[in-house]
């Protein structure tokens, strides 16, 4: 009686080095995930924006639906684009996924 009682008390009592070896794989694999995800995705959210800031008129641009424009007005939110002769369109300034090289558009 006494001694199953004090085998069952030193079991419990665990061991703190296997408790850390047991959560090494999960902070290994946010590691992992940290540089594999999360950080590219941050970069580009980043360049995006500063892309997206650094329009201007004249600019002629890619969206997101695949139309290519040239940008005719800035505004906070919206750009006007032109996609044609006459063809003015406002959207999102989002939207726009490249800024094209200069002449792309003839």
């Amino acid at each position: 009686m006494f001694i199953s009682s004090a085998y069952a008390q030193a079991a419990a009592g665990g061991d703190t080095q296997s408790t850390l070896m047991g959560l090494l794989p999960l902070v290994l694999m946010f590691v992992v995930l940290y540089f594999v995800m999360i950080r590219p995705q941050l970069k580009r959210q980043k360049e995006h924006k500063a892309m997206v800031e650094a329009l201007a008129k004249g600019d002629e641009v890619a969206t997101a639906g695949g139309l290519l424009g040239r940008v005719t007005k800035i505004g906070d939110v919206y750009l006007g684009v032109e996609l044609g002769d006459g063809m003015e369109v406002q959207m999102q300034r989002s939207a726009v996924v490249q800024v094209l090289p200069k002449g792309t558009m003839k």
